[in-house]
């Protein structure tokens, strides 16, 4: 008996503020345990993970050519970049504009034309290629060709020309810088055959 009296004086006393302290926290653990309290941690785990999806996916940078075998025979063949997976939100049209709405018509082929982007590239078609550790090179048809019937590759991103000008210069392909801005130049294929890598800006 007195044992159990002396363990009971050894317990701290809670005030009749920290009483009030607990009793006013006990509402918002009931809330958050509530239907509603559910879906909003639900929500914020949605979004937390989408953060983490989108923050992790590959850069992609898109290129227009007017040949796309001839050009899996320059990327693979001459620039040897290697071959890349398709990014996920890729297959789920999270892709951005590649803005052929604004495109001049001498860089487009024929067939081209009054369509919309979406009604041409389906997200995951083409040729991907990886550029760099967190980049990837997406290789789609529908450039028309240049002067003397000229392989022509155009893109909207002057971070992609100057990244395969860098490779074209490191794997020694020849070839010859007409402008800086917005970026042009020529380069040779192993054929022999001139292709003509271009800038566009809208």
């Amino acid at each position: 008996m007195i044992t159990s009296v002396l363990f009971w004086q050894t317990l701290p006393q809670i005030s009749p503020i920290g009483t009030l302290v607990i009793g006013s926290l006990l509402p918002s653990l009931d809330s958050l345990v509530s239907t509603q309290g559910i879906m909003v941690l639900l929500l914020i785990a949605y979004a937390g993970a989408m953060w983490m999806f989108l923050t992790s996916a590959p850069k992609v940078h898109t290129i227009m050519v007017s040949d796309l075998e001839l050009a899996r025979q320059f990327y693979e063949g001459m620039l040897d970049l290697p071959a890349a997976d398709v990014p996920l939100h890729y297959y789920y049209n999270y892709e951005q504009s590649i803005g052929t709405s604004g495109l001049d018509p001498l860089y487009t082929s024929t067939a081209t034309l009054g369509r919309t982007a979406g009604q041409n590239y389906q997200g995951s078609e083409g040729l991907w290629y990886q550029l760099k550790k967190n980049t990837q090179l997406h290789v789609i048809s529908g450039a028309s060709l240049g002067q003397k019937d000229r392989q022509r590759h155009v893109c909207f991103d002057h971070d992609c020309l100057e990244q395969l000008l860098m490779r074209v210069q490191t794997y020694g392909v020849r070839h010859k810088i007409r402008r800086d801005k917005p970026l042009n130049f020529l380069v040779k294929d192993l054929e022999g055959r001139v292709i003509e890598m271009a800038e566009i800006t809208n």
